[in-house]
């Protein structure tokens, strides 16, 4: 059965454009969380930056208390947030690069860049029970070097494909032949599609599980089911504008509705 992951940055976001550094506020995402859990995600992820643009210390403490399902901890490597996480032990940690001037995750870690430091953090977080995975690129490098750091996981970044699923369609849309046409557009997968297929039977024959996510919506997401040996997916912007308009927990049940049928081998 694949998995869904809920991320909740995105209702910190909104209580912190009005609560900003006021130690409360509206909307609180450790309430979503329970709401997302309730109606049957698989798992909650928050992402604890260094600047604490949305997520903030007090969330992670609480949905460490209050999570029943699986608490995913996005983080990047820095010795402040390497040792909360040491001490809060959430499930999983999805260590993720960090740039301070972008909105959201922009690109996949660089593991064979900085493999040494990527296992260093990788074992004293097994060491503490905690497993690792890694959000890369479906690159074949980037996954071996993956594999060698002794990492559980790899989450797929799944940018790429949502950009040229969103093109292909807004092309089919106003009558164009489009470059490169979405894999449910189109009888042949995409170029991104067939990237993340590679990707993933690549980190399965090296033993590693694989996660996926970054930009997966309602539109796309069944597209995805061609990709093989998928775990769980982490979804967050989507769902939480989704619930704007229908509430979080038709969200939550409609994205998983999407999901069922995946077979998930090829």
């Amino acid at each position: 059965m694949l998995k869904l992951g809920v991320n909740i940055d995105h209702v910190a976001t909104l209580r912190e454009a009005r609560y900003r550094g006021r130690g409360f506020g509206e909307p609180d995402p450790v309430e979503a969380a329970l709401i997302c859990e309730a109606a049957g995600a698989h798992g909650i992820t928050a992402h604890l930056r260094e600047d604490r643009r949305h997520i903030q210390d007090r969330d992670v403490w609480k949905l460490r208390e209050i999570v029943k399902t699986r608490l995913n901890l996005e983080m990047a490597i820095a010795t402040e947030i390497i040792a909360i996480a040491l001490r809060l032990k959430p499930d999983i940690v999805c260590i993720v690069p960090e740039r301070r001037l972008e909105v959201t995750t922009e690109g996949g870690l660089d593991v064979v860049a900085n493999e040494k430091a990527i296992a260093d953090t990788r074992k004293k977080m097994n060491d503490a029970g905690i497993e690792v995975s890694l959000f890369i690129t479906p690159d074949e490098k980037q996954i071996e070097a993956a594999a060698r750091t002794g990492s559980q996981f790899i989450e797929l970044h799944t940018g790429a494909f949502a950009e040229e699923f969103q093109v292909g369609r807004e092309s089919k849309d106003e009558g164009r032949e489009p470059d490169a046409v979405p894999s449910t557009l189109g009888s042949r997968p995409s170029t991104e599609l067939e990237r993340l297929i590679s990707g993933a039977k690549q980190a399965h024959a090296l033993g590693l599980k694989v996660n996926a996510g970054h930009g997966l919506n309602y539109a796309n997401l069944s597209a995805l089911h061609r990709v093989p040996h998928l775990v769980e997916l982490n979804i967050g912007h989507s769902i939480i504008s989704r619930a704007v308009g229908v509430g979080l927990e038709k969200a939550v049940r409609e994205m998983l509705a999407l999901m069922q049928g995946y077979r998930g081998t090829m």
